[in-house]
């Protein structure tokens, strides 16, 4: 996460697009930036089952980081032809150019992959109950057969936006509601596995969305973020602090 973070910044700086393609290892549970996570999720079930936990600096919600291929794009604002106004609205427009080219991606592989069409948001009653990123789709969103199968948040930060996202491989959302205070039957996501029925590598993915993309977007190399970076992921009081 500290790594996305300064792609953020270095993108604001430089006006620079980048792409990066990624995985978890451990596997971990992700938590949205604004998430109120300890109300949410059973810190002493996550300390039993051993599970990683990190706040993402996007926003959403849970995500649980297993087998999947985790994509970042930063870059400014107009990187996509995007109007650079503020809210929602502005980023919306790019959320939907970025899934574009990942669903292209996908189709390579042979996979339907579709966006989901813009549609008002649940009631507030349900949102509550939701605790995974992958329980409900909204408009712009990667589907197949109706069912979610990209997760991803964006952040803006001065010029410049993140948005990051998990490409589900195989596995299930199942640790979510595992360790919620307050778990929710609702399961919408599928995985690459279970759509083209056959295993998916990571590999296998990541040289889709490189030949798709081309040069549209900059690989990154490894970067290090500063060490304040580091260390804010690394906290306790950041990863829980709601």
């Amino acid at each position: 996460m500290a790594i996305d973070a300064g792609l953020l910044e270095q993108a604001d700086q430089t006006g620079r697009a980048l792409l990066r393609l990624y995985r978890f290892l451990p596997s971990c549970l992700s938590l949205g930036r604004n998430e109120p996570a300890r109300k949410r999720y059973d810190r002493d079930a996550i300390a039993r089952l051993g599970i990683d936990v990190v706040r993402r600096p996007t926003g959403g919600r849970a995500v649980w980081h297993e087998h999947e291929v985790t994509y970042a794009v930063a870059g400014p604002i107009t990187a996509f032809g995007v109007d650079s106004g503020r809210g929602a609205a502005c980023c919306a427009p790019t959320y939907r150019a970025i899934h574009r080219r990942l669903a292209a991606a996908l189709r390579t592989l042979g996979v339907d992959a579709t966006l989901a069409p813009d549609r008002p948001p649940p009631p507030s009653t349900t949102l509550h109950r939701l605790n995974s990123c992958f329980a409900t789709p909204v408009g712009g969103e990667v589907l197949v057969a109706g069912r979610k199968l990209i997760g991803s948040a964006q952040l803006r930060h001065g010029q410049a936006f993140l948005q990051h996202g998990s490409i589900l491989l195989d596995g299930s959302q199942d640790v979510i509601r595992a360790v919620s205070c307050r778990p929710s039957a609702a399961s919408g996501e599928t995985t690459l596995s279970a759509v083209l029925g056959r295993p998916v590598t990571f590999d296998e993915v990541v040289d889709a969305i490189v030949r798709t993309w081309g040069e549209a977007v900059t690989s990154t190399v490894l970067h290090r973020p500063p060490p304040s970076s580091t260390a804010l992921f690394l906290d306790p009081a950041w990863t829980w602090r709601r």
